[in-house]
């Protein structure tokens, strides 16, 4: 199981506007009784109110720590009250884990930063779990993904299902395919499921057997790639 875990210092947190807080006699950091993205910074029985970036909530585990965490991670008990969410494209709040707006895309989730979002894949046969924040086995996530919607490159290259066995026997965690007509390029399903473009360097061509870029001669069928073509000297390997 992939653990995803969001933390903010209080160095992010925000003043606002407060409600009146009995302070105890102890300095430090109180939840609001109702809103679990409120607290309140005691000193000396005076409060300070504080929020919780967007998102976020209060964990009061400790008086002397000021943390806010995604709510996956804390028990708020009753203090169920939140901010008025403040939603941008792909982020149903500012700042957090959430399952990605295709219905169908269950292996993918959008980790949001200040209302950025973030596109990130499940590891291969795992779905993604709002409730946790966390991909899990398909049968512990209650989601239906009768078609899931798979990544294609602009030439119609998406990543098949299924593992890849490298030459040692285990299974590749980035597996890589050859290019169905050019020698030198290839493709590499990141996590095996999000296809991204490849190239060998100059002088080299994509073997399939070995998952890696190797001498033409070496590869059948592309011998010749290079015959006629001047050949560019200490050319590193690039994404197509």
């Amino acid at each position: 199981m992939l653990r995803l875990i969001f933390i903010v210092s209080f160095a992010l947190c925000e003043l606002v506007s407060g409600q009146e807080f009995d302070c105890p006699d102890k300095n430090g950091y109180y939840p609001d009784p109702y809103q679990c993205d409120l607290y309140y910074k005691c000193n000396k029985g005076v409060a300070e109110t504080k929020l919780c970036p967007d998102g976020l909530v209060f964990s009061d585990e400790h008086p002397n720590k000021e943390l806010c965490d995604i709510p996956s991670n804390v028990d708020c008990g009753d203090r169920r009250e939140l901010q008025e969410a403040k939603p941008t494209k792909g982020c149903p709040r500012q700042n957090g884990y959430f399952k990605h707006p295709d219905p169908q895309a269950c292996d993918k989730f959008y980790y949001c930063s200040d209302g950025v979002p973030y596109e990130h894949p499940c590891p291969p046969g795992l779905y993604f779990d709002e409730e946790t924040s966390n991909c899990d086995w398909k049968d512990v996530v209650h989601r239906t993904c009768d078609h899931i919607t798979k990544d294609v490159l602009d030439d119609g290259f998406s990543c098949p299902d299924g593992e890849v066995a490298g030459p040692n026997g285990r299974a590749l965690p980035h597996p890589t395919f050859p290019h169905p007509e050019d020698c030198q390029k290839f493709y590499i399903c990141r996590n095996g499921v999000q296809p991204q473009k490849g190239s060998c360097p100059s002088g080299k061509v994509y073997n399939e057997d070995t998952f890696m870029c190797d001498d033409p001669e070496k590869v059948p069928g592309c011998e010749n790639y290079y015959e006629g073509q001047p050949l560019e000297k200490n050319k590193l390997p690039k994404k197509a």
